[in-house]
């Protein structure tokens, strides 16, 4: 979070909100995720759902973009990287894989096989601690950013636009998939098609580095570029959640415009990480208590399942679902809050929540 001495303050802004964002977003998947199906419980959650799940779909992408941002390219050598990212980040989500994997079969809450879920960690998550996912993702983006960190040092301006032109393509692969069988190449031999290579999450490394290395746009010039692509991801984003939950109960369907690497989460994306950058406001009395958060924001991600299901049950009985998934989202984020607060204050928290 720094560069030499001075400390970038908008990061630490975004880390909060985008941590706040998966929160509520997960908040929501109780009027909707069932083991059947996606089956949205009745229309007024169909309608908030679409409209707040929607709202906070890049959430994940400004993670990878927040981390990216500095870290590319390579200021050290690649064993010192892997080094403090392994302690940063790998034993932490070690150790909360194991405590997923665990403590529900102890409380009883999970029926299964205690040694199967434990070996389930070695290729994925288990599904009761999906949210882990990122993590696996999160190391995969670590591991390859040695890799693209020389081309990123001397790629020229151009050369950086066309790669991200054609990731931006590659955005619309999941709204093809639908219409055939095989796109650009795929058969049933091979599942790499031609812009595979350019797909997924590492357009959002790149993305970050373009934008600091290259966008200085004043605050203006950025509301008018930025919040239209913000406006048209968020249409697309909650609008086909709301129709195609109406239609099926297929998550692949249903979920199709949620999907981080999407054209429209990544507007949502882009938008959100270019207004949030102009943010630089340092009053102790509000960015200290960012900060202190942003710190723990790792920590609150990997912890937060735990805490939701227990506001859930606690709090939604009592509220209609709009205040619901308000109230058990934040209530959930404030909780983690406080167990990173004391957990930090542990020795050796660092290999806890990071």
């Amino acid at each position: 979070m720094k560069t030499g001495k001075k400390r970038i303050i908008f990061l630490d802004y975004l880390r909060v909100v985008a941590c706040f964002m998966v929160v509520m977003v997960h908040a929501c998947e109780f009027y909707y995720c069932t083991d059947t199906g996606a089956i949205v419980s009745g229309e007024d959650a169909r309608l908030w759902v679409s409209l707040i799940d929607g709202a906070f779909r890049q959430s994940v992408p400004l993670f990878v973009m927040a981390s990216s941002f500095l870290l590319v390219p390579l200021t050290t050598d690649a064993s010192t990287f892997f080094r403090r990212r392994f302690s940063r980040v790998f034993i932490p989500f070690l150790v909360w894989s194991l405590l997923y994997a665990v403590v529900p079969v102890i409380t009883g809450s999970i029926e299964g096989s205690l040694t199967d879920r434990i070996t389930t960690i070695l290729y994925t998550a288990n599904s009761d601690s999906g949210h882990l996912w990122f993590i696996y993702m999160l190391i995969g983006i670590y591991l390859v950013i040695p890799v693209i960190s020389p081309w990123l040092q001397q790629v020229s301006r151009r050369g950086e636009e066309i790669f991200l032109a054609i990731w931006f393509l590659s955005t619309f692969t999941g709204y093809l998939r639908p219409l055939t069988t095989y796109v650009w190449g795929e058969v049933f031999w091979n599942s790499f098609h031609a812009l595979y290579y350019f797909s997924g999450y590492i357009g959002y490394v790149v993305l970050a580095h373009y934008i600091r290395r290259y966008i200085r746009w004043s605050l203006r010039k950025t509301v008018i570029i930025a919040l239209p692509l913000i406006l048209a991801g968020y249409v697309v984003t909650a609008g086909l959640f709301y129709i195609h939950s109406s239609e099926s109960t297929d998550y692949a369907y249903v979920e199709q415009s949620w999907y981080f690497c999407t054209f429209n989460v990544a507007m949502m994306t882009a938008g959100t990480f270019l207004l949030m950058r102009h943010i630089n406001y340092s009053a102790a009395w509000l960015y200290k208590p960012i900060r202190k958060i942003s710190m723990l924001s790792y920590g609150i991600y990997l912890m937060h399942i735990f805490l939701l299901g227990f506001m859930q049950q606690w709090i939604a009985p009592h509220l209609t679902v709009l205040p619901a998934i308000l109230a058990v989202g934040s209530a959930t984020f404030l909780g983690c809050i406080a167990v990173s607060l004391l957990i930090s204050r542990l020795p050796g928290s660092r290999w806890i929540i990071g």
